[in-house]
């Protein structure tokens, strides 16, 4: 090696790469604990964080700890301001067919408002922090007008359309009444699903449901006094409750969603374009589209 100097650094670079390659790949695949052999019960942790807008991701991972004997029951971290009506129906809709194999138990984080209420009356318990902010009982769209905009900067506009309602909403120009009472009657419809839930899941009268639910928002101990919350606790009272539940008295790990293998390449460019895209469909989110979503003065 010594007459070759140049090999001999080639070959020390190389393993110092393999071994960061190693320890990438190993921080990508078990973030969070690892389902390591252990005596102790499992409880599966799946986390809804903020604005709701995709509902693949948290689908897969709660089928993934529906189908794991392992598990013995499910706590759902809910830290999010709800988001896109469907997406949140669709968590929801998964968590219901979770709770036929396993106990799932709601853990609020910072805020568990609108949709991300919705997705917790799913459970069979919600655990909230007393200063969690909950409720946004409501159901929203936004509109843009641009026309007075556009009319200072010269920009005209011509729309070629098959009905009398298919641009209805446009940026472009003001809605007509009859427009607005179509749109208030869609979001209506949309609200009333989720007052509907409340009043199923949550066992609370109808006439009771709607004096709370006009968006206003609620403290965690305020919830629980109006029955929209079970207990005050953190996120181990809730692991505990879920064992409770399950039947379970003993100790146990929380265990997390497995991750796929990924490159270092991958791993750093899967970071980037995650926070990215995140940030990107929150913005659009707050801006298009039906939403269960809180969405305080900014």
């Amino acid at each position: 090696m010594r007459k070759h100097p140049v090999i001999f650094g080639m070959l020390i670079l190389l393993a110092f790469g393999v071994v960061l390659y190693l320890s990438f790949f190993r921080a990508g695949l078990n973030s969070g604990k690892s389902r390591s052999f252990s005596l102790r019960d499992k409880v599966g942790v799946v986390f809804v964080e903020g604005v709701i807008s995709d509902s693949l991701e948290i689908v897969e991972q709660l089928d993934e700890f529906a189908k794991d004997d392992s598990i013995v029951a499910v706590v759902l971290r809910v830290d999010s301001p709800g988001g896109g009506v469907a997406a949140s129906q669709e968590i929801y809709d998964a968590v219901v067919e979770l709770k036929k194999t396993k106990k799932v138990v709601v853990s609020m984080g910072s805020i568990a408002a609108s949709g991300g209420l919705l997705v917790s009356c799913a459970a069979d318990k919600i655990v909230a922090n007393p200063g969690t902010i909950t409720g946004s009982i409501s159901a929203i769209m936004h509109f843009a007008n641009f026309e007075d905009l556009l009319k200072k900067v010269g920009v005209k506009s011509s729309v070629v359309k098959s009905g009398e309602y298919k641009d209805i909403g446009s940026p472009l120009r003001e809605m007509t009444p009859q427009e607005k009472v179509i749109v208030q009657d869609l979001v209506d419809d949309i609200y009333n699903q989720f007052v509907d839930v409340i009043v199923r899941d949550r066992k609370i009268p109808r006439e009771k449901v709607l004096e709370i639910a006009d968006g206003r928002v609620f403290s965690g101990r305020r919830a629980k006094e109006l029955g929209l919350v079970d207990y005050l606790g953190d996120m181990s009272s809730a692991a505990k409750l879920a064992c409770k539940l399950a039947g379970r008295e003993g100790k146990y790990d929380l265990v997390y969603p497995s991750k796929k293998r990924i490159s270092v390449f991958d791993y750093f460019l899967e970071d980037a374009t995650s926070r990215i895209s995140d940030s990107l469909k929150e913005k659009m989110e707050s801006r298009n589209g039906m939403s269960y979503l809180y969405y305080p003065a900014r």
